[in-house]
């Protein structure tokens, strides 16, 4: 969490932080907090679609540790179920757009440096 803030959306942020370079390897954590999905069972379901989304994006990103973290909780009004089918794709479209959007960013970085 100490490292700069890759991208944004509206309920996600996703920080990057450079690793150790005798330590060649990505990783990620993702930290959904209670604050933000009150019932586990969702925060397991945000979270399974948080590793299944950015594991399609991991050869698209810079090698460092990646933290992606809720900052904004999920209407339960709208989304009603834990685990509802609208929950999971709105989470998945949330997710593909941050992802894009780093790997734009991080695509942008690397050019930019000498």
């Amino acid at each position: 969490m100490a490292g700069k803030v890759l991208a944004k959306t509206h309920h996600f942020a996703l920080h990057a932080n450079v690793l150790n370079p005798a330590l060649p390897m990505q990783s990620l954590g993702a930290m959904v907090p209670k604050r933000w999905a009150r019932r586990a069972v969702t925060r397991n379901a945000i979270k399974r679609q948080i590793y299944n989304v950015s594991a399609a994006f991991a050869a698209a990103l810079p090698v460092q540790a990646y933290v992606l973290r809720l900052r904004a909780g999920f209407d339960r009004s709208v989304f009603m179920s834990a685990t509802s089918d609208a929950l999971k794709s709105a989470v998945r479209a949330e997710l593909l757009q941050l992802f894009a959007l780093a790997a734009e960013r991080s695509k942008i970085q690397k050019l930019a440096q000498p």
